[in-house]
């Protein structure tokens, strides 16, 4: 237990190396007179805007309205994204006709069309989700296709010969064999919900890290900016790694099989 308790603080430090060593720079050029305090301020300064920001509890108010956003419209786009996936997916036909289609949308700049929905929807909540579903949507609409797609067509043919139905099939073999894919897709549409969100409410917002961001610069108040910018990355991260425990728990026998290889290389070897 104690040898367990040890090597998680010893990786623990081991990762927090680079983030400290950034931070003391941070702390020191400004200090130095190297950058204009003006445009920089000391981590100090910006740790202390972030403090009082909490303390005030409107910080707290702007990550709430942030998180309605991104969530509101990641949970559309998923939602419509994984089924509709599978569906392409499971017709690589019907896939190869549409997928140029797809990957116009998908390079489209969803920065771009932001006047497109603020035309059709107006500069209220409904801009801001729709932006963030469309940002979303093709991360996780493409990674299903393609996991569903290129599952192994032997373990499907085994399943058929066991006259297994069509729905013990897609649960049982395509849908596991596809998760992995669907997760990664999942987890970039995630992140990309918290970009995306950045730069929608900068436009006819009065909440949210965006518009944080955006008041806090038009006021020159230039470290709470960064603790507004800091309160984004640490969102983003900790979304991140509740997926990445999200997908341990649902993918534990992709472990499992990956721990098994290891034991047949190292026998092999």
């Amino acid at each position: 237990m104690i040898r367990k308790i040890s090597f998680y603080f010893r990786n623990v430090i081991l990762n927090s190396i680079a983030i400290m060593g950034l931070l003391v720079l941070w702390e020191i050029i400004p200090r130095l007179g190297l950058v204009d305090r003006l445009y920089l301020p000391p981590f100090s300064e910006v740790a202390a805007a972030f403090f009082k920001l909490a303390l005030s509890g409107e910080l707290f108010l702007h990550i709430g309205s942030s998180l309605r956003r991104s969530m509101t419209g990641l949970f559309i786009a998923v939602s419509i994204a994984i089924p509709l996936g599978i569906f392409v997916g499971g017709f690589k036909r019907f896939e190869k006709i549409i997928d140029p289609l797809l990957q116009v949308f998908r390079n489209t700049s969803t920065l771009a069309l932001f006047p497109v929905f603020i035309l059709i929807f107006g500069l209220g909540e409904a801009s801001k989700i729709a932006i963030i579903f469309w940002g979303t949507l093709w991360s996780t609409l493409l990674n299903t296709i393609n996991g569903v797609k290129n599952v192994e067509p032997l373990f499907i043919k085994s399943a058929r010969s066991m006259s297994a139905s069509n729905f013990f099939i897609f649960r049982k073999v395509v849908l596991p064999a596809a998760m992995p894919s669907i997760i990664t897709g999942f987890r970039l549409s995630a992140a990309t919900s918290v970009l995306v969100l950045v730069a929608a409410e900068m436009l006819g917002a009065n909440s949210g890290l965006g518009f944080l961001i955006f008041y806090s610069e038009q006021k020159y108040d230039i470290a709470e900016m960064y603790s507004g910018i800091l309160m984004i990355s640490l969102l983003g991260i900790t979304i991140n790694y509740l997926i990445v425990a999200m997908e341990r728990r649902l993918l534990v026998w992709k472990e499992a099989e990956s721990k098994a290889n290891e034991c047949i290389n190292l026998n092999g070897g």
